[in-house]
């Protein structure tokens, strides 16, 4: 049986278009008005896209809403708990900005204790963080740079870690354990390093190029370079390529199979990002001429520590980009726990969940579950009439503008402006209209944000669909943004526009673009 549809108009939409009567989905009663024939025709055509035969088994929430007014234009389970996958995100990136600001920065310090005698160092040095994604290689490089430029060129104690800024869980409630060596599901800490500038915190790029001769081992580098994997290559260059790189599950052994005919990459996670971006700091020294003669340790630095270097991130405005047109997981759960630190002085995924919950709450989000900040827990639950209710409230903050930018914009090519949606709605009233947030697991797909129609009325939507048993359905939701930008109020649509095949066909895989990665997008 098909899920029951309701459409509804508000009291304010009878106002604005001079009904006496709201569709509820039963006949009105004699002599009563009709909606507006533009929203009939609407109501009539999403209804007739939600026919689609994939949706007969699944969940579907529709709502649609006027951004203005607050009218709800169309309702299809508007109050169901669905799981939104990264429109989790929409949560998580806006009560950042309004708990740490626009101007938020992350900062990365080198530290010592003990006393200098001429170049020596007779303490430790630590080296603390505070969860900064964007750190690269070339980062703790200038960090090493800096201590070797005050002067110090032996350290007689210990390379001391501080990650103590967030708590010691490094991975979600529900989160999958076989997801764990993939770069959308790495592990979070205060210190952590990015391979380039996706930001992917707690990755590194693993490269196999073929061999010298067909069954020669493959040829195989990291990004960064680094001596916190250990590689098991197990390949051969062949005819072609069918190779497998895969961290072993609870190691940072990285074991290559298969056949290697042309050079391929893979995105890795390691295992404790804090091991991970002290190596690469203290490689760093060596490089710069400072050595190092105690072993690693970690430990808060304490009170009374002498500055030596330091490093911040670009601010929160800017690592919006990365953070949403790429729907970065790990930089959602960073932010959790850096506003949880802020609120309530506790950098853990509780403390901060219970701030984003609150700021939802008090946007129009009546009905929330959150487990984590990017949605990548199956637990998540929001209600598409309450997501639309939320997205139409933030357009009176102050920062709207500079969060609205960062969403993914419907088929612009450019990855840092398109984004998720770069390849979607292309050549459709809704390309360069469409600002949204996409999501993506398997057996859920998700689509909710801002489009304006055709007689220029600004609205928000919010499709969440869920246990679905087809490929990714996600021409639905294109169907759907593509129609909203084509409404008028005051007339039917002559030709409903159809999106291209082409479109339909990227549109299959069951993960977002960015979560292939640039090659495969």
């Amino acid at each position: 049986m098909r899920p029951s549809r309701r459409t509804t108009l508000s009291l304010s939409a009878i106002l604005l278009t001079g009904l006496t009567w709201a569709t509820t989905g039963s006949a009105a009663p004699a002599g009563a008005l009709g909606p507006a024939p533009g929203v009939a025709d609407l109501v009539k055509d999403i209804d007739q896209i939600l026919g689609d035969a994939r949706l007969t088994p699944a969940r579907a929430g529709v709502v649609v809403r006027s951004a203005a007014s607050g009218e709800e234009l169309y309702a299809l389970d508007s109050g169901k708990i669905l799981t939104p996958a990264s429109n989790t995100k929409l949560l998580t990136s806006a009560a950042a900005v309004e708990n740490l600001g626009l101007d938020f920065r992350f900062t990365t310090s080198v530290l010592s204790t003990g006393r200098r005698a001429g170049s020596a160092l007779a303490g430790d040095l630590y080296l603390r963080g505070t969860g900064d994604p964007t750190m690269l290689a070339a980062d703790y490089d200038a960090l090493a740079a800096e201590v070797a430029a005050s002067g110090i060129k032996v350290v007689t104690g210990r390379l001391v870690a501080d990650d103590t800024w967030f708590d010691d869980v490094r991975l979600g409630t529900d989160w999958a354990w076989d997801d764990e060596p993939y770069y959308y599901a790495a592990q979070i800490s205060a210190l952590t390093a990015s391979p380039n500038t996706d930001y992917d915190a707690g990755t590194v790029i693993v490269s196999v190029a073929p061999g010298d001769a067909a069954g020669k081992r493959p040829k195989v580098t990291t990004t960064p370079e680094t001596d916190h994997l250990k590689i098991e290559n197990r390949a051969v260059t062949g005819a072609e390529t069918d190779v497998t790189i895969e961290r072993r599950h609870g190691t940072n052994t990285v074991v290559i199979t298969g056949t290697v005919a042309d050079e391929q990459q893979e995105w890795v996670t390691v295992d404790d990002p804090t091991a991970y971006a002290t190596s690469l700091f203290r490689a760093s020294l060596a490089r710069h001429g400072v050595r190092v003669l105690g072993g690693a340790a970690r430990a808060a630095v304490p009170e009374g520590a002498a500055a030596v270097a330091s490093h911040e991130s670009m601010p929160l405005r800017e690592l919006l980009v990365p953070f949403m047109k790429l729907s970065n997981n790990m930089h959602a759960e960073i932010l959790t726990k850096a506003i949880g630190r802020k609120v309530s002085g506790a950098g853990t995924w509780s403390a901060g969940l219970a701030a984003i919950t609150s700021f939802a709450k008090a946007n129009g989000m009546t009905t929330l579950n959150l487990r984590d900040g990017s949605g990548l827990s199956r637990m998540d639950g929001l209600t598409p009439g309450g997501l639309t209710r939320y997205l139409a409230a933030l357009r009176a903050k102050p920062w709207f503008d500079a969060w609205y930018g960062a969403l993914p914009i419907a088929g612009q090519a450019d990855r840092m402006v398109g984004g998720t949606l770069r390849s979607r709605m292309r050549g459709t009233p809704a390309a360069g209209n469409v600002h949204a947030k996409t999501g993506s697991l398997t057996g859920v797909t998700s689509l909710s944000g801002y489009v304006t129609s055709a007689d220029n009325e600004p609205l928000v939507f919010s499709v969440m669909l869920n246990q679905y048993l087809s490929a990714a359905p996600r021409d639905i939701e294109d169907k759907i943004a593509v129609r909203l930008a084509q409404f008028r109020r005051d007339a039917p649509v002559d030709a409903v526009v159809q999106l291209k095949q082409e479109a339909q066909a990227e549109n299959a895989s069951e993960l977002e673009c960015s979560w292939l990665k640039p090659a495969q997008c």
